[in-house]
């Protein structure tokens, strides 16, 4: 059973900064590449970044430079690190496990409930 809960999202203007957490229950969490995904109203889910256990990883070109995604093996976390916030940064933020980045990237099969980011402009 693989469980993931996200947490700190939040309200914030634009230009600030949010740390996202996904703690993360099951075996799947110390081998497994995890990903951050969002979706914002009437919009399709899309790919923030992602990372392989060793530390590899991939973002969004609207995210570079300014998101940065870690993990934390000891403790079963990923963070999302988000500076210089957009109101277009405003979405849900997934996390997502047992994710493939390579040959190409495929979304995991286990998901997270999803934690509200809002940018105010």
């Amino acid at each position: 059973q693989v469980r993931l809960v996200e947490s700190g999202g939040g309200l914030v203007q634009a230009g600030g900064s949010l740390r996202l957490s996904c703690a993360a229950s099951g075996s799947i969490f110390s081998s497994d590449a995890m990903a951050w995904h969002r979706q914002a109203p009437g919009k399709q889910r899309e790919l923030v970044a992602s990372i392989t256990w060793g530390g590899s990883t991939l973002y969004a070109d609207s995210v570079k430079g300014r998101f940065t995604i870690s993990r934390d093996n000891a403790k079963n976390t990923v963070y999302l690190q988000m500076n210089s916030l957009k109101p277009e940064d405003t979405a849900v933020y997934y996390c997502n496990a047992g994710v493939i980045m390579t040959p190409r990237f495929s979304e995991g099969a286990y998901w997270g409930q999803g934690t509200q980011v809002t940018v105010s402009s």
